[in-house]
């Protein structure tokens, strides 16, 4: 048989049968004088038995432990792992369609930060009602989107405890809308603008000294130059003052 043949006979295509040439999966066939390849029978039982093992979800270096004589693991063994792999993908997958389900099914609806914690969205909705149009409300929950993802599950369930109460306390509100308006306000302001020590303190009265993340307060490094770059410079001028006062440092912060 030619290539072309041995493939329409397995159900496969030529460009599959070279590939477990050149993996060693399917041994290459004698050539015949004019130089084409003569695929036989064993071929073709070979070929077949690679299609009905990757069809099952085995990977070639699989295929190749199964086909080969002196495997360390018979096929019985390989589709057991299989089985449990794809277990675990199962209830992976389970996992993920619950999340799914819970961000569509939100009475709130899904932010535009989102896919965030049920919590997370939640406060969200509170803050769209504090500042519906303030560009620095909206950085403001990238940022805390960004921190729920890389915080440690404990410390995350204790910042979004944290934060749920502090929107609930009575002055929150009008502390949150003025924090927010001050900020918007110095976006091309000068960093030596005396609203700056304003907008500092506002910061700090408003936000709890031990809502701040701990790796926020200890890093001195990349992560906090990278913070303040991302605002204006006298909106990041007022928020490093404002670190400042909660952490009770009289130095310089990055």
């Amino acid at each position: 048989m030619r290539i072309g043949e041995l493939a329409a006979a397995v159900g496969v295509t030529t460009r599959t049968v070279r590939h477990y040439h050149h993996q060693g999966l399917l041994p290459e066939p004698d050539r015949l004088a004019n130089g084409y390849r003569d695929y036989t029978l064993r071929h073709a039982v070979v070929l077949a038995r690679i299609r009905r093992l990757t069809e099952l979800g085995l990977g070639l270096a699989e295929v190749r432990d199964v086909l080969a004589d002196d495997a360390g693991k018979d096929l019985a063994e390989v589709l057991t792992e299989l089985d449990e792999d794809l277990a675990r993908q199962e209830a992976a997958i389970q996992e993920r369609r619950v999340r799914l389900r819970a961000l569509l099914e939100a009475a709130d609806g899904i932010p535009a930060e989102g896919p965030v914690s049920p919590q997370l969205s939640a406060l969200f909705h509170d803050m769209a009602h504090v500042a519906t149009h303030s560009p620095m409300a909206a950085e403001d929950r990238e940022m805390l989107a960004l921190i729920e993802t890389t915080t440690a599950p404990e410390e995350r369930e204790r910042l979004s405890a944290m934060l749920g109460a502090a929107f609930e306390a009575p002055d929150s509100i009008p502390q949150a809308i003025r924090v927010y308006a001050l900020l918007d306000d110095l976006a091309d302001a000068d960093p030596s603008d005396p609203r700056v020590d304003e907008a500092a303190r506002a910061i700090a009265a408003w936000i709890p000294a031990d809502m701040l993340p701990v790796d926020m307060v200890d890093q001195q490094g990349s992560f906090l130059r990278a913070f303040y770059a991302d605002f204006a410079p006298a909106q990041a001028e007022a928020i490093r003052r404002a670190l400042q006062i909660l952490t009770g440092e009289k130095g310089e912060l990055p």
